[in-house]
């Protein structure tokens, strides 16, 4: 009898603990708690689970917001632990509940899981239990369930009977007429999701009713929502369909009142654009399109300057150079020179992409003149910009052209106040040294590379030290043992310490790259001289390097020079160098 009594008892044990530490004042242990529903669920087994755990989780929906996020989350991989698909209606209710409290992403997540167990449930299962939940949330007294009612249409409409799909749709239709601009909102967020199900006759029927008033409510966060759904159903209907019940909202959302309408038009217009296909686009989307390049919001055409190099390349390819140059080109010009940086530094991103387009004729003619307006912008991201993207313009006309020019917008970059700016141009330098060549790099631009290694960031140093890995990559090991191995050298004997740690990084990764003879015959003599550097953190670098080097060194040099280096060191006064030395000698042993 004690026995049985103690495996009841065993049994009982999980939910006794989470009982207490869901009840506990500390937040944390609810937390975990919760996080660990999973495991308790299996220690109770199926049956209990569905008939104990769900329901006095049910009752405990009134916690902090993150237990409940961990909770939503929890319950959407639950459908296996309640003895799976024909069971999963157990975990309807908690989360129903979970669907209805104040806090927005407790209620994502909720309406996310509830999503997730919807699909487990059969067809018959679906009908009985989770549409009546939709509904129950549809007809909510607070805006709470009724904005969370609109994520379930779309998962529960294509495996129900006619009759409960009109059902569905009249109660989709009563969301996007709601008094609650959070509740139309939400409506207008799934609309697109929504259409992507429905037959094609009610899409035209009832849902496109619902799009083009949504369109025009009076809230501009419920009319900027629209413009997604706009995407969405442009691609269901077909083109002709497209003209008549979509192509006048759109022309409405592209010319409204708030900007924020506007400027989702342009983040989603190549979206629209592939949607409506080329005539609509020749026709009334080119005209669209120029409406907002010109816009009276910064933000606006700073978003439509992003898309213009893909909605050239959407274009028809038999018109497209014809419209680029006579409907894109004159409104891009008027960019160039925009007095809002954020528009111009949008623009010089894609303008490059235009000269695969236009080809070597027109990039010269046309987009030439801008490309060298842009390199002389007083904005450095707007010359970073354009420098980072000059490999589609040397493809079509070559570099040449452009050198000249690029010179004194690459040295402003280089020797720019922001050490951001000048990171981002370090790391272009590798592919810019490419485009331009070896004999335009050592005339123009090696000093420069050399001038980083002493910046006074950190940052710019070490992006400084991998560069130069790059360029030797870039332009072969004999080059390096010319040009630059010699220059680096010379920062072994200098004053600064730092510097001398610089030269110690710069060695480090140029062994990878200039093999076992270079590495012998210059690098290695210049770390050990540095092995008796007065200050301790140079001489603990030169342990780090030993061993980062020693792979490209032949098993006789390592025993003539690198070893006895390695064990003065480790006879250092100082632990740090000591540690590093140790380190060292074991790492080059294990190798």
């Amino acid at each position: 009898m004690a026995a049985s009594d103690k495996s009841v008892d065993d049994s009982l044990y999980p939910i006794a603990v989470l009982i207490d530490e869901l009840k506990n004042e500390d937040v944390q242990l609810r937390l975990n708690s919760i996080k660990k529903l999973s495991t308790i669920a299996l220690a109770l087994g199926e049956e209990r689970t569905r008939s104990e755990l769900i329901p006095f989780l049910t009752e405990t929906i009134y916690d902090e917001d993150e237990v409940l996020l961990a909770l939503a989350d929890q319950l959407g991989n639950f459908t296996s632990l309640v003895g799976g698909p024909e069971f999963a209606m157990y975990l309807i209710p908690p989360l129903e509940s979970l669907a209805t409290v104040e806090e927005t992403v407790v209620r994502d997540k909720a309406v996310e899981s509830l999503r997730t167990v919807a699909a487990e449930h059969s067809a018959q299962d679906l009908e009985i239990h989770v549409v009546p939940t939709l509904q129950r949330l549809v007809s909510g007294d607070w805006f709470t369930s009724r904005t969370s009612a609109c994520g379930l249409f779309s998962v529960c409409y294509p495996r129900v009977s006619q009759p409960v799909k009109a059902e569905l749709r009249a109660n989709f239709r009563k969301l996007c007429q709601d008094e609650t601009p959070m509740v139309r909102r939400a409506a207008a967020n799934k609309l697109g999701e929504f259409a992507k199900v429905v037959e094609i006759e009610y899409l035209k029927s009832d849902l496109i009713p619902n799009f083009v008033q949504l369109a025009q409510d009076d809230q501009d966060s419920v009319r900027l929502l629209a413009v997604e759904a706009c995407v969405s159903i442009a691609q269901l209907l077909p083109q002709d369909d497209v003209e008549h019940l979509v192509l006048p909202t759109l022309r409405q959302c592209a010319s409204d009142s708030s900007w924020r309408v506007r400027y989702m038009v342009a983040e989603k217009f190549v979206d629209l654009q592939k949607a409506v296909g080329p005539e609509i686009t020749r026709v009334d989307l080119v005209p669209a399109f120029q409406y907002l390049l010109k816009d009276a919001e910064a933000e606006v055409r700073a978003a439509v300057a992003t898309k213009v190099k893909d909605f050239c390349a959407n274009l028809d390819k038999v018109n497209q150079v014809q419209i680029i140059l006579s409907s894109i080109l004159p409104y891009v010009r008027d960019l160039v020179s925009d007095p809002n940086p954020h528009v111009k530094s949008a623009l010089a991103s894609v303008i490059m992409g235009l000269s695969p387009m236009l080809g070597a004729y027109q990039t010269v003619e046309q987009l030439l003149p801008l490309f060298l307006i842009q390199l002389k912008d007083e904005c450095p991201e707007v010359r970073l910009n354009i420098i980072s993207n000059l490999d589609c313009v040397n493809d079509v006309i070559g570099i040449q052209q452009l050198s000249q020019s690029l010179l004194p917008a690459i040295v402003e970059l280089a020797e720019d106040s922001k050490w951001r700016v000048r990171l981002a141009i370090i790391e272009y330098m590798p592919a810019l040294a490419g485009q331009l060549g070896q004999e335009f790099f050592d005339q123009k631009l090696r000093g420069l590379c050399m001038g980083w290694l002493n910046d006074h960031v950190y940052a710019i140093r070490e992006a400084a030290t991998l560069n130069m890995k790059k360029l030797v990559e870039q332009f072969g090991a004999p080059w390096a043992e010319q040009a630059i191995i010699p220059m680096i050298l010379v920062m072994s004997r200098n004053k600064n310490y730092l510097h001398r740690m610089t030269c110690l990084f710069c060695l480090n990764v140029l062994a990878e790259v200039c093999g076992t003879d270079i590495t012998t015959k210059l690098l290695l003599p210049t770390v050990l001289l540095l092995a008796a550097d007065p200050v301790a953190n140079v001489r603990f670098n030169v342990a780090k390097t030993l061993q980062k080097i020693s792979p490209f060194l032949e098993a006789s040099v390592i025993d003539a020079q690198v070893k006895p280096t390695l064990d003065k060191l480790n006879a250092d006064t100082d632990v740090d160098v000591k540690h590093f030395a140790a380190q060292a000698i074991a790492g080059i042993a294990a190798a």
